[in-house]
């Protein structure tokens, strides 16, 4: 499928009522991509069709080098076509998931993203794809909805993306999902948006999502309970623990702008997350190291620092502690590299003993 003529940078692609050519949509699959995120876009571009008893869309399946390429699950899938020079789609997708870092560094993926956007198509990221439309220089000056575990390290990376913890963004030939579930979303929000409203509604309704989630919804709401004067002023001590990662503050202190005792605030802390202040800071400052470390190309002291630790040596022993081996051997995001289970989640499920 190739454009015999370009259209303008900035067009606005709007199907209408009709139109008798379907939406060329490109999906691109990166290794250890989420099969999941491939499923919550096709499905509801499979749905549109036979609602409408028309080809609406009509999808090519892309890998790097037209090989099958292999799902994070173990599940191989066939691509239709490399990349190639000729090739122009109205809608690009990017899915990809683990180890994306090397691949940002792809020149030949970045040259076609950047063509296709030259072309005027819409393009898309699922949840680390987000990463590779911000490497090709595609998402400068754009919102990006970025999930909560890749947040820190894209903001470092691509300072010039707004990078929002959100479930996804719709702007400008530009859309971006946090992956999982709320690739449902983007997908429906962008049909309803430019395809058909009412169409969109329906898809949902067949997938049994009910209403559509709004692009700025939050991903995670801390797992923290908020009933109560205790439970209120525990979110406020997150927050300022996350906010002051670099330098950490004391316990005191966090008591003291909260408006508790040291005590009331270790014990309602203890009763709200099941950790003690202490280990849920360091907690927080692990998991910003384990991100930036993956995610970034920062040398481990420039790590340490960043979050909060002033001894090399004693990262690197808190590290080693939590993750089994040292920060210098934990430099990629794969599917075999230490995981870091989050307190933010649900972290009365992830107590700890004192």
């Amino acid at each position: 499928m190739s454009h015999q003529s370009p259209h303008p940078a900035e067009t606005r692609f709007t199907w209408r009522r009709g139109d008798v050519a379907p939406l060329r949509v490109a999906v691109l699959l990166l290794p250890s991509f989420s099969h999941f995120g491939l499923a919550a876009v096709l499905e509801p571009l499979v749905i549109a069709n036979w609602l409408t008893q028309r080809q609406l869309f009509e999808w090519t399946l892309l890998s790097l080098d037209g090989e099958p390429v292999q799902a994070s699950n173990g599940l191989a899938t066939v691509a239709n076509d490399g990349l190639r020079a000729d090739q122009g789609f109205d809608v690009c997708l990017v899915i990809a998931s683990f180890d994306v870092h090397k691949h940002s560094r792809n020149l030949a993926l970045k040259s076609w993203l950047r063509k296709q956007a030259l072309f005027g198509a819409v393009l898309m990221g699922v949840e680390t794809g987000t990463e590779l439309l911000a490497a090709a220089g595609v998402l400068d000056g754009y919102e990006a909805a970025v999930h909560w575990d890749n947040l820190q390290g894209f903001q470092e990376s691509y300072p010039r993306v707004h990078a929002k913890p959100q479930l996804y963004t719709l702007e400008r030939q530009r859309m971006t999902c946090a992956g999982a579930t709320s690739t449902l979303d983007m997908l429906l929000g962008w049909i309803g948006q430019s395809v058909d409203r009412d169409l969109s509604r329906e898809i949902a309704m067949h997938l049994l999502m009910g209403q559509v989630r709004a692009p700025a919804d939050d991903q995670l709401d801390g797992g923290l309970t908020n009933t109560g004067m205790y439970g209120s002023k525990i979110r406020r001590a997150v927050q300022l623990m996350e906010k002051a990662l670099e330098e950490p503050l004391d316990c005191e202190a966090i008591a003291s702008q909260v408006g508790l005792s040291r005590r009331q605030l270790e014990r309602q802390f203890k009763h709200q997350t099941g950790l003690s202040p202490l280990k849920y800071y360091i907690t927080l400052r692990l998991a910003k190291a384990h991100s930036l470390l993956q995610q970034t190309r920062l040398s481990v002291a420039q790590v340490a620092a960043c979050s909060g630790f002033g001894s090399l040596e004693h990262f690197s022993r808190t590290y080693r502690a939590r993750f089994g081996c040292p920060p210098s051997e934990d430099r990629s995001q794969v599917l075999s590299a230490p995981v870091m289970r989050q307190p933010l989640s649900k972290a009365h499920h992830l107590a700890e003993s004192d």
